[in-house]
């Protein structure tokens, strides 16, 4: 029950609850800078945040250089995929700034990228 009640705790949160929606929206591993643009969130909170829904498993992280990412946690239980789907549905009109200013942002980390690419 412990687990059950440390998902709830760490989908409580509006920022946390955010986060997710986007994870789940965007299906893209996302930084933390990116998400403190994106939320306009001092780093310091983005990262407590990002610590707690990881302690709760929603979330994982992969270093990839000197950046680490976060992504969904792979769902093993149906109590799982149902968190999601709750998060899921809620409606895109409640996110429209935030899903813009990522689209924007992961667009600049692919313009980075094709940038050091050709200058390789």
């Amino acid at each position: 029950m412990d687990n059950y009640i440390k998902i709830f705790k760490a989908l409580s949160d509006m920022t946390r609850l955010k986060i997710m929606w986007l994870l789940i929206n965007i299906d893209e591993k996302i930084c933390v800078s990116e998400i403190v643009d994106v939320l306009e969130e001092y780093q310091y909170n983005v990262s407590r945040h990002l610590r707690i829904l990881k302690d709760a498993q929603l979330i994982d992280e992969v270093k990839e250089g000197k950046w680490v990412f976060y992504y969904l946690s792979p769902m093993k239980e149906e109590f799982g995929d149902l968190i999601q789907k709750a998060i899921c549905s809620i409606p895109d009109t409640e996110m429209t700034t935030e899903m813009m200013k990522c689209k924007r942002r992961l667009t600049m980390r692919e313009n980075d990228i094709d940038t050091k690419e050709e200058g390789s």
